[in-house]
């Protein structure tokens, strides 16, 4: 990773980084056009050659195959659209009782990223989006520190429900929701997922470790590869914790690359 992308990484995250005065930022932009962008797939991309009337097209297969695309799209659209009626009908536990609207989840459904977090905050019940706020935009700045929008993921929560008063999610209410993320799993088929906070971790892995033991190891969920990073709130309240979670997110980039 080359020094200016690095930066660009650490001061979108909130982190800061002395820069020498003999090596102004500005030098090594001018030296390298791309460092403006955060990976390669930033890169403005040229329009390709109209290619010469004189080749030859097979436009009856090209229609079958736009045809069967569209159709498999309509097909995997109806499934998450079931899935979201069904949670929002949901009525498994006490929490359908104190909710204002269930949170399914958002994102790319063909995304490979994954992120999980634990359940759903007073700005995500009144919203109906997981992860917004405060920690939601620290969570946006996480991913585009390496070179992730959040278009470009798809984001759940183990609860659709908000817990009153934002407390731990409880057993029973873990166990009522589970089906409805394994479903997402499923459909979804991520090549990583994030688990982020400790509660998620732990309910996920079905473990009482600290984030500490948890973080910067590849574990497994069922077939999937699962990394833990620290929840953006907790980030919020220990600062200082940033530097910890820049080298998590690290960890994670690299462990996808190697899935690719």
């Amino acid at each position: 990773m080359d020094q200016t992308t690095r930066l660009q990484y650490l001061e979108a995250m909130g982190i800061d980084v002395w820069v020498s005065r003999d090596q102004p930022v500005a030098a090594n932009q001018a030296a390298d056009p791309s460092a403006n962008y955060a990976t390669a797939n930033d890169l403005p991309i040229l329009p390709e050659a109209s290619p010469s009337s004189n080749q030859p097209a097979n436009v009856a297969q090209e229609q079958l195959l736009h045809s069967s695309t569209k159709a498999g799209m309509a097909t995997d659209n109806d499934e998450w659209s079931t899935l979201q009626q069904d949670v929002s009908l949901c009525r498994r536990c006490k929490l359908c009782e104190t909710r204002t609207q269930t949170v399914f989840g958002v994102g790319n459904h063909h995304a490979g990223w994954m992120l999980i977090g634990e359940a759903p905050g007073q700005d995500e019940d009144l919203q109906g989006e997981p992860f917004v706020g405060r920690a939601g935009k620290l969570l946006n700045e996480m991913l585009r520190a390496i070179g992730l929008a959040r278009e470009e993921v798809y984001i759940a929560n183990m609860l659709k429900c908000r817990p009153p008063r934002n407390r731990d999610p409880e057993v029973a209410e873990v166990a009522a929701c589970r089906p409805f993320l394994q479903q997402q799993i499923e459909l979804l088929q991520p090549k990583l997922i994030v688990a982020v906070g400790r509660i998620a971790a732990q309910n996920l892995l079905q473990t009482q470790k600290s984030l500490t033991l948890l973080r910067g190891s590849r574990h497994q969920l069922g077939d999937t590869p699962l990394v833990v990073i620290p929840h953006p709130a907790y980030l919020l309240r220990f600062p200082l914790e940033k530097a910890k979670a820049w080298e998590d997110l690290q960890f994670a980039r690299s462990l996808y690359k190697t899935l690719e």
